[in-house]
């Protein structure tokens, strides 16, 4: 079994883009690496491919910043994402 590492948690979801915004806080995370996001009635796993600081396309952010990213399906506040 994988040790998975918390690296954030959702503070906000846009649902007619399908973009939430990740506040991480700890580690970094950076295109194609795997995440899941886990909550009361969310848990999924995906491969990061689309990252955005200020409508700017990134590949690696880090602790402390927040973060626009494509999901493949609605997550709420307060979920978790774990790092794969």
């Amino acid at each position: 079994m994988k040790m998975t590492e918390k690296i954030g948690e959702i503070e906000n979801f846009f649902s007619k883009i399908s973009v939430c915004v990740l506040h991480v806080t700890s580690g970094e995370l950076a295109l194609q690496d795997t995440i899941t996001i886990k909550g009361s009635t969310t848990d999924f796993t995906m491969t990061v491919e689309s990252m955005q600081i200020d409508r700017k396309d990134v590949e690696k952010v880090k602790a402390g910043e927040k973060v626009g990213l494509k999901v493949p399906e609605r997550v709420r506040p307060g979920d978790e994402v774990f790092k794969e």
